[in-house]
């Protein structure tokens, strides 16, 4: 197993696999870390393995991945499949599990390609059986196939919703409401931002015509939705909520939850890189240049929905940008011509995110779903509510590092991406300060969890 080589890229996405192809071309060696066992990250999941029926369910969008997909598997890099970095120093050293063991590799250059996450939903009832993310619902509907059985409530907001009614509705599942937090004057304020997104209109054609779709199958629809709460004991019973003053209970066993994505930063923040946050997306972002340069970290870049949340095709840009980049580091006579280079990709890269603005005004996850009431869980692992947190507050709680000596919060097997949103904003809104200066969790190796026999299969040398 190689030890050191000119570009170590974790994640095999969009961003990723483009990066590879394009680095590969100007003759660098490539490492391609990935956890899944066939490249596409997970807006291309299972690209290379699905079957025609199933892109067909799924849609042109995830179909065109096969072309990026083809020229990753003809590049040449090395593609580790299955492959669980958990650690990552600021020496591009990186530390990962692979068949069992784990290893070092060691990198002259890392393009950090992790894309995004689903953002926390915290609502009463959200960690019973029978609740999911709309995301991890594609996740096997793209990886097998597998859709409900039984009628299916979906709520929230954010394009993924109509996109999974969307393949639902070409998959014969049974849809029993739609339940939308954004409400028409969210989409009335947000629509200046359309003047500048004309230049992607046929993304908003899409996003009409999957609309349209859920409206003819006259499923209920609801829009401007409040106070959601799941109901049930074991499992989930019903869902309640708010519409135009009234309150409705439906009676359900399965509900996807979905309020958007986030950029996934838990490498940036191991690292310690400066981050952002911003009010327009209600997350974190790391600190980088427009080629994926993180601030101040030497040899380390970042591609894709990490630098913010874009899409899959942006995300492919953003690839090609930072392997520019970093063939400039390598190849230093490239160095003076990388503004040049890089210009039809910036051209490229404005034209992919135009409709981006909009999308961030109309679908911006509201106020009570970011910040839940008292008797809402924000740490599923350690099953601390929100309404603990604020009592750590008032005992001296100045921020999320602290909550974890208070109550283990973010310290569970998912080491705080479940709930480091949701409590950096709840203990800002207590202490009635801006989230920069509440911060986030102190993020620690392993990122992921790593076994003492695992360890002890590492070499020395290795460590």
């Amino acid at each position: 197993m190689s030890t050191h080589t000119n570009v170590a890229i974790i994640g095999a996405g969009p961003a990723g696999m483009m990066a590879a192809a394009r680095l590969t071309s100007r003759n660098h060696s490539v490492i391609v870390l990935d956890e899944q066992p066939q490249a596409g990250g997970q807006i291309w999941r299972n690209i290379m393995g699905t079957t025609t029926g199933l892109a067909g369910i799924l849609g042109p969008d995830y179909a065109a991945g096969a072309a990026v997909a083809g020229q990753f598997a003809a590049c040449g890099a090395q593609h580790l499949r299955g492959a669980t970095v958990w650690n990552l120093t600021r020496e591009r050293q990186l530390h990962y599990l692979h068949e069992g063991q784990t290893h070092t590799l060691t990198a002259d250059a890392v393009i950090l390609a992790t894309g995004a996450m689903e953002r926390p939903f915290p609502i009463p009832g959200w960690t019973l059986p029978g609740v999911m993310g709309a995301g991890a619902a594609q996740v096997l509907l793209k990886g097998s196939g597998t859709v409900p059985a039984t009628p299916v409530v979906i709520a929230g907001c954010g394009p993924l919703l109509y996109l999974i009614c969307w393949q639902y509705l070409r998959a014969n599942v049974q849809i029993a409401a739609v339940l939308d937090t954004s409400s028409g004057k969210d989409i009335f304020q947000a629509s200046p931002a359309l003047l500048t997104g004309l230049a992607a209109f046929g993304d908003i054609r899409k996003g009409l015509s999957m609309i349209n779709a859920i409206k003819e199958k006259k499923i209920p629809f609801y829009r401007g939705v409040q106070n959601l709460r799941v109901l049930g004991e074991a499992s989930v019973r019903s869902i309640s909520f708010e519409h135009q003053g009234q309150t409705h209970e439906l009676d359900t066993n399965l509900v996807l939850l979905h309020q958007g994505v986030v950029p996934n930063t838990q490498f940036t923040w191991l690292l310690r890189a400066a981050h952002d946050w911003s009010d327009t997306g209600a997350c974190w972002i790391p600190k980088a240049d427009a080629w994926g340069r993180l601030h101040e970290l030497d040899g380390i870049y970042l591609a894709g929905d990490g630098q913010g949340i874009a899409g899959a095709q942006a995300a492919v840009t953003r690839g090609e940008l930072a392997a520019l980049a970093v063939d400039a580091r390598l190849n230093p006579v490239q160095a003076d011509s990388l503004e040049n280079r890089s210009t039809p990709l910036r051209s490229r890269l404005k034209k992919d995110m135009a409709l981006r603005p909009f999308l961030d005004a109309a679908y911006m996850p509201k106020r009570e779903n970011r910040i839940p009431h008292d008797d809402t869980i924000v740490c599923r692992c350690e099953e601390v509510t929100a309404g603990q947190i604020r009592d750590f507050v008032q005992q001296g709680c100045m921020g999320p590092n602290q909550a974890k000596s208070f109550s283990r919060c973010g310290m569970g097997p998912c080491q705080g991406r479940m709930c480091g949103l949701t409590v950096t904003e709840v203990i800002a809104d207590q202490l009635k300060v801006a989230q920069d200066q509440v911060g986030y969790y102190r993020i620690r190796a392993p990122l992921k969890p790593v076994t003492l026999a695992e360890l002890a299969c590492a070499t020395h040398s290795e460590f």
